[in-house]
């Protein structure tokens, strides 16, 4: 892929160009680690950090041009800097013009909300390639282009990153791609240049307030996936609501497109005439406009009732048969950290998931529950630099409903995690007879706290890291897979 910069440059009314504005452009990043020769570097201003320290950096591994609000007075000579009053607004401009606008050629699905976002999405793509599609997809765990799996950082890309694997998608010949939208991606617009046919909302639960502020706020972030369905041109659009969540019904009033509901009511388009959730598995029977469904599924939960009902509404609205709906859900097995039980040759029960707000730990501990014989015991922390509004409700929420905590850290960050746990342990101060708290900072140590003194009859809940097998720490990001210690720990027991 590559354009002339002049091509670039006829998209920006207002840029100032200074040096030779006749050259190839043949990458557009934001990671000046991975500039290469003829790449457009994009200066971000970020949080954290400012792109335009990295200039220098850029031009050395051989960049064409750079994005900038500012030229600095030291500016590398050889490089073309394109000065414009808003770099991301620039970036959304010129970087979907440069891949061909890729998510307007694919059929593109996204999936928003708090939880239930990877399960829905992967629900949906494999049901999709049993139908015959080749599928992309993007969400939390990892971008996939059929069976090839990248690596992404983010829910939801960047615009550079995002568009670069959609590209990538169309030239491997995608027909669909199914995203995890984030709110964060829908506010910061990093969904420039995409044309969604059918958007689908899990639910809206407390998280990201950190950034959103308010829950108003967070909605309304989810609300723009859904007001802005009916741009474009594509035929065929369509939306798909979780009725049962309040905040279905105020964006549904915002959306200009067809929209089917599923939930526990009768006068939905898909519902349940009966369930049957087992410690392992679950029996579920659907009412859908195609006809009655009756699938045995290998995933349990009620939450995971919704996330099934969500995701055959979203296939149907994209007309995909009953047969194939049905030949992928009957002894769909889940995806990895979502309620995923670890066999480790240990005598007590211990899953893994990904939970880490107070409603997706109310789902899965009320879920644990349900195949607990003896104790039901809960190792979680909270992320370090987001939501600190959330950690005493997610205390309480364990306190609720387990009988044994194990409060440790989760990805750290840059705070200190025995703050982060002060601020859990808010709601723990009275603690009722028979229950127990423990406080062990180190999350391998809490892990293995909990496997010694765990019952043959118990359950432990692993939660907040799910699939993730690193932890984020103040200076250094290390290897850590709750999985791993889990299997690691009963491997050095049996030895």
């Amino acid at each position: 892929m590559e354009k002339k910069l002049q091509a670039l440059l006829d998209l920006l009314p207002e840029k100032v160009v200074s040096g030779n504005p006749d050259k190839v452009i043949t990458d557009i990043t934001i990671d000046s680690r991975t500039v290469q020769p003829g790449s457009l570097f994009v200066a971000l201003k970020g949080v954290h950090t400012d792109g335009q320290r990295f200039l220098g950096k850029a031009a050395r591994a051989g960049a064409a041009a750079a994005l900038v609000e500012d030229v600095p007075a030291d500016a590398p000579a050889d490089l073309t800097f394109i000065r414009v009053p808003d770099v991301r607004k620039a970036m959304e401009t010129v970087t979907p013009f440069f891949y061909d606008y890729p998510g307007k050629t694919m059929r593109m699905i996204g999936v928003t909300g708090t939880n239930g976002k990877t399960t829905s999405t992967n629900i949906i793509r494999r049901v999709l390639m049993q139908a015959g599609y080749k599928c992309g997809l993007i969400g939390t765990i990892n971008v996939l282009i059929g069976d090839e799996a990248l690596t992404s950082h983010n829910t939801t890309p960047d615009v550079a990153d995002l568009q670069k694997f959609l590209y990538r998608m169309k030239e491997a010949g995608c027909q669909y791609v199914v995203m995890e939208v984030s709110s964060h991606a829908l506010a910061l617009n990093r969904v420039a240049g995409i044309e969604y046919d059918t958007a689908m909302l899990t639910n809206i639960t407390e998280d990201h307030l950190d950034f959103h502020k308010t829950m108003e706020a967070y909605r309304d972030a989810k609300s723009l996936l859904f007001e802005h369905l009916a741009d474009g041109t594509k035929p065929d659009k369509n939306a798909v609501f979780n009725a049962d969540d309040p905040s279905s019904a105020v964006i549904a009033g915002r959306t200009k497109v067809p929209c089917l509901t599923y939930g526990m009511g009768k006068d939905n388009d898909i519902y349940p005439l009966d369930y049957e959730i087992g410690a392992k598995a679950m029996h579920l029977k659907l009412h859908t406009p195609a006809g009655d469904m009756d699938l045995h599924l290998k995933i349990t939960g009620r939450f995971n009732v919704y996330n099934v009902m969500g995701s055959i509404g979203v296939l149907l609205a994209e007309k995909v048969s009953r047969a194939d709906i049905v030949s992928v859900l009957d002894g769909f097995a889940g995806v990895p950290g979502r309620f995923q039980l670890v066999e480790a040759g240990q005598p007590c029960t211990v899953i893994v998931d990904y939970a880490h707000t107070p409603d997706g730990l109310e789902n899965v501990l009320s879920t644990a529950r349900l195949i607990t014989r003896g104790r039901l015991w809960v190792v979680f922390g909270c992320g370090g630099d987001r939501d600190n509004k959330k950690r005493p409700i997610m205390g309480e929420v364990c306190l609720r409903l387990a009988d044994d905590l194990v409060v440790t850290s989760d990805n750290p960050r840059s705070e200190d995690p025995e703050r982060i746990i002060d601020m859990i342990f808010a709601a723990l101060q009275h603690v009722p007879a028979g229950k127990t708290v423990t406080r062990l900072a180190d999350r391998r140590e809490a892990i293995h706290y909990a496997l010694s003194h765990a019952a043959d009859d118990d359950v432990i809940l692993i939660a907040g890291k799910g699939h993730e097998d690193y932890q984020i720490l103040k200076d250094k990001t290390i290897h850590f897979s709750d999985k791993e210690v889990v299997e690691e720990y009963w491997k050095g027991k049996n030895a």
